[in-house]
Protein backbone atom coordinates (compact mmCIF):
# COMPACT_ATOMS: atom_id res chain seq x y z
CA UNK A 1 0.00 0.00 0.00
CA UNK A 2 1.00 3.54 -0.58
CA UNK A 3 2.28 5.54 2.00
CA UNK A 4 -0.62 8.43 3.26
CA UNK A 5 2.14 11.16 3.59
CA UNK A 6 6.09 11.61 2.94
CA UNK A 7 7.93 12.98 6.02
CA UNK A 8 10.96 15.07 4.71
CA UNK A 9 13.46 15.35 6.96
CA UNK A 10 16.90 17.57 6.54
CA UNK A 11 20.26 16.58 7.90
CA UNK A 12 23.28 18.28 6.81
CA UNK A 13 25.56 15.48 7.94
CA UNK A 14 24.71 12.57 9.65
CA UNK A 15 21.77 10.90 11.38
CA UNK A 16 22.29 11.73 15.16
CA UNK A 17 21.18 15.53 13.98
CA UNK A 18 17.78 14.62 13.44
CA UNK A 19 17.36 11.61 15.80
CA UNK A 20 15.15 13.64 18.07
CA UNK A 21 12.71 14.96 15.65
CA UNK A 22 12.68 10.77 14.05
CA UNK A 23 11.81 9.96 17.51
CA UNK A 24 9.26 12.04 17.95
CA UNK A 25 7.46 10.82 14.57
CA UNK A 26 7.69 7.43 16.19
CA UNK A 27 5.55 8.38 18.86
CA UNK A 28 2.44 9.48 16.04
CA UNK A 29 0.01 6.82 16.41
CA UNK A 30 -0.27 6.77 12.45
CA UNK A 31 3.30 5.78 12.07
CA UNK A 32 2.61 3.07 9.83
CA UNK A 33 0.93 5.58 7.10
CA UNK A 34 4.04 7.31 6.80
CA UNK A 35 6.98 7.63 4.90
CA UNK A 36 10.37 9.43 6.18
CA UNK A 37 12.48 10.71 3.72
CA UNK A 38 15.90 11.70 4.91
CA UNK A 39 18.03 14.17 2.86
CA UNK A 40 21.20 14.09 3.51
CA UNK A 41 24.36 14.84 1.78
CA UNK A 42 25.82 11.40 1.14
CA UNK A 43 24.71 7.58 2.28
CA UNK A 44 28.40 6.45 3.47
CA UNK A 45 28.31 9.41 6.22
CA UNK A 46 25.07 9.49 7.37
CA UNK A 47 25.28 6.49 9.98
CA UNK A 48 21.35 5.56 9.22
CA UNK A 49 19.95 4.01 12.54
CA UNK A 50 17.24 1.36 10.62
CA UNK A 51 16.09 0.33 13.71
CA UNK A 52 14.38 3.72 14.40
CA UNK A 53 12.79 3.78 11.47
CA UNK A 54 11.54 0.01 10.66
CA UNK A 55 7.84 1.17 12.60
CA UNK A 56 7.54 3.24 9.56
CA UNK A 57 5.71 2.50 6.60
CA UNK A 58 9.00 3.05 4.66
CA UNK A 59 11.74 5.11 4.41
CA UNK A 60 14.46 6.34 1.82
CA UNK A 61 17.42 8.54 1.83
CA UNK A 62 18.76 10.72 -0.87
CA UNK A 63 22.19 12.05 -1.38
CA UNK A 64 21.92 15.51 -2.22
CA UNK A 65 25.31 16.48 -1.67
CA UNK A 66 26.53 19.27 0.82
CA UNK A 67 23.44 21.62 2.15
CA UNK A 68 24.28 25.30 1.81
CA UNK A 69 20.80 25.37 0.68
CA UNK A 70 18.19 23.58 2.88
CA UNK A 71 15.29 24.90 -0.08
CA UNK A 72 17.50 22.77 -2.19
CA UNK A 73 17.41 19.85 -0.19
CA UNK A 74 13.52 20.22 0.56
CA UNK A 75 12.69 20.22 -3.09
CA UNK A 76 15.02 17.24 -3.70
CA UNK A 77 12.80 15.52 -0.96
CA UNK A 78 9.22 16.65 -2.45
CA UNK A 79 10.47 14.69 -5.65
CA UNK A 80 11.62 11.66 -4.08
CA UNK A 81 8.47 10.89 -2.36
CA UNK A 82 5.69 8.39 -2.48
CA UNK A 83 2.98 9.70 -0.62
CA UNK A 84 0.52 12.45 -2.11
CA UNK A 85 0.88 14.67 0.98
CA UNK A 86 4.31 15.76 1.49
CA UNK A 87 4.93 17.31 4.82
CA UNK A 88 8.36 19.54 6.30
CA UNK A 89 9.55 18.67 9.75
CA UNK A 90 12.82 20.24 11.25
CA UNK A 91 15.97 18.87 13.44
CA UNK A 92 14.46 21.30 15.89
CA UNK A 93 11.12 20.95 15.42
CA UNK A 94 9.58 18.22 17.22
CA UNK A 95 5.82 16.88 15.90
CA UNK A 96 3.40 16.23 19.25
CA UNK A 97 1.48 13.57 19.35
CA UNK A 98 -1.49 13.47 16.71
CA UNK A 99 -0.10 15.97 14.68
CA UNK A 100 0.33 12.91 12.02
CA UNK A 101 -3.29 12.17 11.65
CA UNK A 102 -4.43 15.85 12.11
CA UNK A 103 -2.61 16.71 8.95
CA UNK A 104 -3.53 13.37 6.85
CA UNK A 105 -7.45 13.99 7.77
CA UNK A 106 -7.02 17.53 7.00
CA UNK A 107 -5.57 16.75 3.82
CA UNK A 108 -8.66 14.65 2.60
CA UNK A 109 -10.32 17.99 2.06
CA UNK A 110 -9.24 19.97 -1.07
CA UNK A 111 -6.59 22.63 0.37
CA UNK A 112 -3.59 22.65 -0.80
CA UNK A 113 -1.68 23.46 2.25
CA UNK A 114 -2.09 22.50 5.98
CA UNK A 115 -0.27 24.04 8.67
CA UNK A 116 0.23 23.06 12.22
CA UNK A 117 -0.22 25.33 15.55
CA UNK A 118 3.00 26.55 16.90
CA UNK A 119 4.04 25.58 20.91
CA UNK A 120 6.98 26.87 21.99
CA UNK A 121 9.31 24.24 23.10
CA UNK A 122 11.90 25.98 25.36
CA UNK A 123 9.66 29.05 27.23
CA UNK A 124 11.61 29.98 29.82
CA UNK A 125 13.48 33.04 28.02
CA UNK A 126 12.28 36.21 26.56
CA UNK A 127 14.62 35.57 23.83
CA UNK A 128 12.95 32.63 22.81
CA UNK A 129 9.48 33.79 22.87
CA UNK A 130 10.78 37.08 21.00
CA UNK A 131 11.83 34.92 17.75
CA UNK A 132 8.88 32.68 18.44
CA UNK A 133 6.41 35.34 17.95
CA UNK A 134 8.48 37.23 15.10
CA UNK A 135 8.81 34.21 12.97
CA UNK A 136 5.15 32.88 13.93
CA UNK A 137 2.67 34.80 16.18
CA UNK A 138 -0.37 33.73 13.31
CA UNK A 139 -0.41 30.47 14.26
CA UNK A 140 0.67 30.43 18.17
CA UNK A 141 -1.03 27.24 20.02
CA UNK A 142 -4.13 27.79 20.84
CA UNK A 143 -5.65 29.25 17.55
CA UNK A 144 -8.41 28.82 15.90
CA UNK A 145 -8.50 25.86 12.67
CA UNK A 146 -9.33 27.79 9.54
CA UNK A 147 -8.67 29.54 6.22
CA UNK A 148 -5.39 31.21 6.13
CA UNK A 149 -3.38 33.50 3.90
CA UNK A 150 -0.32 31.54 4.35
CA UNK A 151 1.14 29.25 6.58
CA UNK A 152 4.37 28.78 9.07
CA UNK A 153 7.43 28.39 6.64
CA UNK A 154 9.36 24.76 7.08
CA UNK A 155 6.41 23.05 8.73
CA UNK A 156 3.85 22.54 6.06
CA UNK A 157 2.16 19.86 4.48
CA UNK A 158 1.30 20.25 1.01
CA UNK A 159 -0.18 18.36 -2.12
CA UNK A 160 2.74 17.05 -3.65
CA UNK A 161 0.96 16.64 -7.17
CA UNK A 162 0.75 20.57 -6.74
CA UNK A 163 4.23 20.41 -6.28
CA UNK A 164 5.73 19.04 -8.41
CA UNK A 165 3.82 20.98 -11.15
CA UNK A 166 6.60 23.98 -10.44
CA UNK A 167 9.13 21.64 -11.41
CA UNK A 168 12.92 23.01 -11.59
CA UNK A 169 11.20 26.49 -10.36
CA UNK A 170 10.38 24.01 -6.96
CA UNK A 171 13.89 25.14 -5.09
CA UNK A 172 12.88 28.92 -5.74
CA UNK A 173 10.03 29.13 -4.88
CA UNK A 174 10.59 27.56 -1.49
CA UNK A 175 13.58 30.07 -0.76
CA UNK A 176 11.09 31.82 1.41
CA UNK A 177 8.09 29.51 1.83
CA UNK A 178 5.02 32.53 1.77
CA UNK A 179 6.07 33.30 -1.80
CA UNK A 180 4.99 29.25 -2.56
CA UNK A 181 1.88 29.54 -0.21
CA UNK A 182 0.96 33.24 -1.97
CA UNK A 183 1.14 31.83 -5.54
CA UNK A 184 -0.75 28.62 -4.90
CA UNK A 185 -3.20 31.05 -3.97
CA UNK A 186 -3.52 33.00 -6.71
CA UNK A 187 -4.04 30.15 -8.34
CA UNK A 188 -6.93 29.71 -6.59
CA UNK A 189 -5.91 26.93 -4.10
CA UNK A 190 -6.57 27.36 -0.57
CA UNK A 191 -4.53 27.08 2.71
CA UNK A 192 -5.78 25.51 6.04
CA UNK A 193 -4.49 25.75 9.36
CA UNK A 194 -5.44 22.30 11.50
CA UNK A 195 -5.19 23.77 14.87
CA UNK A 196 -5.30 19.67 16.28
CA UNK A 197 -1.77 19.56 14.62
CA UNK A 198 0.64 20.92 16.58
CA UNK A 199 4.54 20.83 16.87
CA UNK A 200 7.08 21.83 19.51
CA UNK A 201 9.50 24.30 17.82
CA UNK A 202 13.02 24.92 19.62
CA UNK A 203 13.94 28.62 19.32
CA UNK A 204 17.19 30.83 19.92
CA UNK A 205 17.90 32.04 23.73
CA UNK A 206 21.37 32.32 23.97
CA UNK A 207 23.33 36.24 23.89
CA UNK A 208 22.72 37.65 20.76
CA UNK A 209 22.71 34.90 18.40
CA UNK A 210 19.42 35.33 16.84
CA UNK A 211 21.02 39.12 15.51
CA UNK A 212 21.96 37.11 12.42
CA UNK A 213 19.44 34.77 12.32
CA UNK A 214 16.65 37.90 11.71
CA UNK A 215 19.07 39.82 9.39
CA UNK A 216 19.74 36.81 6.84
CA UNK A 217 16.17 35.70 7.20
CA UNK A 218 14.90 39.06 6.32
CA UNK A 219 17.22 39.48 3.44
CA UNK A 220 16.16 35.76 1.89
CA UNK A 221 12.81 36.68 2.14
CA UNK A 222 13.07 40.40 0.04
CA UNK A 223 15.81 39.22 -2.27
CA UNK A 224 13.01 36.04 -3.04
CA UNK A 225 10.01 38.07 -2.97
CA UNK A 226 11.58 40.78 -5.21
CA UNK A 227 13.12 37.70 -7.55
CA UNK A 228 10.94 39.40 -10.84
CA UNK A 229 10.25 42.33 -9.81
CA UNK A 230 11.41 45.63 -11.74
CA UNK A 231 13.78 48.12 -10.49
CA UNK A 232 11.28 50.66 -9.66
CA UNK A 233 9.03 48.40 -7.32
CA UNK A 234 12.67 47.09 -5.82
CA UNK A 235 13.39 50.84 -5.19
CA UNK A 236 10.25 51.52 -3.73
CA UNK A 237 9.85 48.34 -1.73
CA UNK A 238 13.39 49.76 -0.14
CA UNK A 239 12.24 53.45 -0.01
CA UNK A 240 9.10 51.95 2.32
CA UNK A 241 11.08 49.04 4.23
CA UNK A 242 11.63 51.26 7.32
CA UNK A 243 7.94 51.12 8.24
CA UNK A 244 8.43 47.09 8.37
CA UNK A 245 8.89 47.35 12.17
CA UNK A 246 6.25 49.24 12.88
CA UNK A 247 3.62 47.16 10.76
CA UNK A 248 4.55 43.85 11.78
CA UNK A 249 4.84 45.12 15.62
CA UNK A 250 1.22 46.20 15.24
CA UNK A 251 -0.01 42.87 13.93
CA UNK A 252 2.15 41.24 16.50
CA UNK A 253 0.81 42.73 19.16
CA UNK A 254 -3.11 41.91 17.96
CA UNK A 255 -1.98 38.38 17.87
CA UNK A 256 -0.74 37.96 21.15
CA UNK A 257 -4.14 39.46 22.71
CA UNK A 258 -6.37 36.89 20.71
CA UNK A 259 -8.05 34.73 23.60
CA UNK A 260 -6.29 32.32 25.28
CA UNK A 261 -2.68 33.77 24.40
CA UNK A 262 -0.43 34.72 27.04
CA UNK A 263 -1.11 38.32 27.65
CA UNK A 264 1.59 38.95 30.43
CA UNK A 265 3.83 38.41 27.75
CA UNK A 266 3.53 41.00 25.52
CA UNK A 267 5.05 43.52 27.95
CA UNK A 268 8.13 42.02 28.85
CA UNK A 269 9.06 41.22 25.28
CA UNK A 270 8.59 44.27 23.95
CA UNK A 271 12.01 45.86 23.87
CA UNK A 272 13.56 42.40 21.83
CA UNK A 273 10.86 41.95 19.68
CA UNK A 274 10.69 45.60 18.27
CA UNK A 275 14.62 45.37 17.84
CA UNK A 276 14.10 42.04 16.25
CA UNK A 277 11.79 43.39 13.94
CA UNK A 278 14.32 46.44 13.16
CA UNK A 279 17.21 43.98 12.25
CA UNK A 280 14.07 42.12 10.17
CA UNK A 281 13.82 45.17 8.20
CA UNK A 282 17.45 45.80 7.57
CA UNK A 283 17.70 42.55 6.40
CA UNK A 284 14.68 43.25 4.34
CA UNK A 285 16.17 46.29 2.66
CA UNK A 286 19.53 44.53 2.47
CA UNK A 287 17.24 41.79 0.33
CA UNK A 288 15.71 44.64 -1.90
CA UNK A 289 18.68 46.47 -2.99
CA UNK A 290 21.04 43.51 -3.25
CA UNK A 291 19.84 39.90 -3.26
CA UNK A 292 20.41 37.40 -1.08
CA UNK A 293 23.98 37.10 -0.84
CA UNK A 294 25.12 34.00 0.78
CA UNK A 295 21.93 34.46 3.35
CA UNK A 296 20.81 30.92 2.52
CA UNK A 297 24.03 29.65 3.25
CA UNK A 298 24.13 31.54 6.44
CA UNK A 299 21.01 30.75 7.87
CA UNK A 300 21.22 26.92 6.41
CA UNK A 301 24.07 26.68 8.72
CA UNK A 302 22.66 28.17 11.88
CA UNK A 303 19.41 25.98 11.61
CA UNK A 304 21.11 22.76 11.97
CA UNK A 305 22.78 22.36 15.34
CA UNK A 306 20.57 24.35 17.26
CA UNK A 307 21.94 23.46 20.72
CA UNK A 308 24.81 26.05 19.84
CA UNK A 309 22.19 28.96 20.39
CA UNK A 310 19.67 27.89 22.74
CA UNK A 311 20.21 28.03 26.61
CA UNK A 312 21.96 24.97 28.10
CA UNK A 313 18.97 24.38 30.61
CA UNK A 314 16.29 24.46 27.62
CA UNK A 315 17.73 21.79 25.46
CA UNK A 316 15.72 18.84 26.97
CA UNK A 317 12.46 20.62 27.35
CA UNK A 318 10.82 19.67 24.46
CA UNK A 319 12.03 15.84 24.50
CA UNK A 320 10.64 15.40 28.21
Amino acid sequence: MQPEMSVIVITPDNFATIANTVRRLHKQNVRDRLEIVIAAPAKSSLQLQEAALSDFHSFKVIEVGEITSTARARAAGVFAASAPVVAFVEDHSYPADGWAEALISAHRQPWAAVGPAMVNANPRTLTSWANLVVEYSEWLHPCEAGVRDHLPGHNGSYKRALLVQYGDALEAMIDAESILQWDLRAKGHELYLESAAKTLHQNFSAGLSWLPLRFNAGRLFASARARKWSAPRRILYWLASPLIPFVRFRRIVKELRAPGRKRDLLPRIVPLLFASLVVDAVGEMTGYALGPGDAMRKLSDMEFHRSRYVVKSDLHMALS
